[in-house]
């Protein structure tokens, strides 16, 4: 990983990559936003298991899972909205764009603009209208993005919360290496392009392998960039990162990227402890592919690729510390996966899950908080990019978590988005962008 303390148009003067991170003094102070800007997605294969590729270059030492700060609660919404009811809702994809290449991620600027921007997998992003008309390219990079075979290329997007005045976005990539880059871009000052030269990059991490690249990025409610990476590729954990705290592989990252590089916030959950990498606010993950901020509680959901028989969705409260560990390799979703060693002490488990008869490969989505569908309200929607299925998931009177499956379509589902009013789309990797609509009465 590397730390750009100015920006530049060039990444040959690099520092050697997998350097933590430098932490804050204290907590920089960063705008809240009011919406979270959406993330981003990935897939040329879905995101499942591989053949490992090269030699990790990562550290592999385990580090202790408990962390010695006591970090400050993380600032989230207060609106505790009542359970939705999705048993018995019904929904259905409605078309809105095609033609588009490979794409992986949808989402917004949250500019007043209206705009949805479609990442293609190579490395273009693309600007539609509101209604899906009139694709223009808004960056492309497809030079310095590397193969996109297997689950690399352009797979993440998240645009600065202060975009409409600043004009930045930050994009995640793997570059011809077949490693991960995270960067910054600037946009034009009418907001219409953003310029290929102004890339300055934040974070490098070397990947052993092909696969588990995560690539999602997301604006939290507290300002921070989150992203998620996956645990360095290969089966069963070829490579031994879900557990060590000593790599930033297989962990969900937390970044302040308000200034002109990226620092640690000082209250991330392991600044504090020795030998494990400040940049983690979560890990034991495998391959995040897709989380999302729910933009009125501010929950955090995470869903995580399973190996061989289960998905999962994980699900962080509001205001968490972070530190959470979700179990990977101990457990497949709440399975134990290696059996002489599944002490699940400390683990946080899923809150939903589903076996490889319905599927093979979580894509994760978002909570409905538009106002167009009242019936969809509160109901997380994710799906499956081998099956086209797509569930819905919301809270249970009996305190638990009640998943339902509403829709099995013929879309290869590389990605959720969320357009700026809070409406649902869904990505189809063979090149089309739909709307997620409320069929019921």
């Amino acid at each position: 990983m590397t730390l750009m303390v100015a920006a530049c148009s060039s990444r040959s003067a690099l520092p050697p990559t997998d350097l933590p991170l430098p932490v804050a003094t204290a907590s920089t102070a960063v705008d809240t936003p009011t919406v979270p800007p959406a993330p981003t997605s990935t897939a040329s294969a879905p995101p499942a298991s591989a053949t490992a590729e090269k030699p990790s270059a990562t550290a592999t030492a385990t580090a202790s899972a408990t962390p010695t700060a006591t970090p400050t609660a993380t600032p989230a919404p207060t609106a505790t909205p009542s359970a939705p009811a999705v048993a018995g809702l019904r929904v259905a994809l409605a078309p809105l764009a095609e033609d588009l290449a490979r794409p992986v991620f949808a989402g917004h600027a949250g500019d007043g603009s209206g705009r949805i921007f479609v990442l293609e997998k190579a490395g273009r992003i693309v600007a539609l209208n509101a209604d899906g008309s009139s694709a223009l390219t808004f960056l492309d990079i497809r030079g310095r993005v590397g193969s996109d075979a297997s689950e690399q290329g352009l797979l993440g997007l998240a645009f600065d919360p202060a975009f409409a005045a600043n004009g930045r976005l930050f994009v995640y990539y793997t570059d011809k290496d077949g490693d991960t880059v995270i960067s910054r871009f600037q946009a034009n000052p009418e907001r219409t392009a953003a310029d290929p030269a102004s890339e300055a990059v934040l974070l490098t991490a070397a990947q052993p392998a092909s696969n588990h690249n995560g690539g999602m990025l997301a604006f939290g409610p507290d300002g921070y960039l989150y992203a998620g990476l996956g645990d360095g590729g290969g089966a069963d954990d070829t490579y031994e990162n879900g557990q060590d705290l000593g790599t930033i592989l297989g962990a969900l990252l937390r970044l302040d990227v308000s200034g002109e590089g990226a620092v640690v916030p000082a209250d991330n959950p392991f600044v504090a402890q020795e030998e494990a990498r400040p940049e983690i606010w979560a890990y034991g993950l495998r391959n995040p592919w897709r989380f999302s901020f729910d933009r009125l509680t501010g929950e955090l959901w995470i869903a995580d690729v399973g190996q061989n028989l289960w998905e999962e969705v994980n699900v962080q409260p509001a205001g968490s510390r972070g530190g959470e560990n979700y179990g990977w390799p101990i457990m497949e979703a709440t399975h134990c996966f290696q059996a002489s060693t599944c002490d699940q002490t400390g683990l946080t488990l899923p809150a939903a899950e589903y076996h490889h008869d319905l599927g093979c490969s979580i894509t994760g989505g978002y909570v409905y908080r538009g106002a167009a569908q009242p019936a969809l309200h509160g109901v997380y929607f994710y799906g499956d990019y081998c099956s086209g299925r797509i569930w819905g998931l919301a809270p249970a009177a009996d305190g638990g978590w009640q998943a339902v499956e509403l829709l099995k379509s013929d879309a290869q589902i590389s990605s959720f988005g969320e357009t700026e009013d809070g409406e649902l789309l869904v990505v189809d990797y063979a090149g089309n962008l739909f709307r997620l609509v409320n069929t019921g009465d």
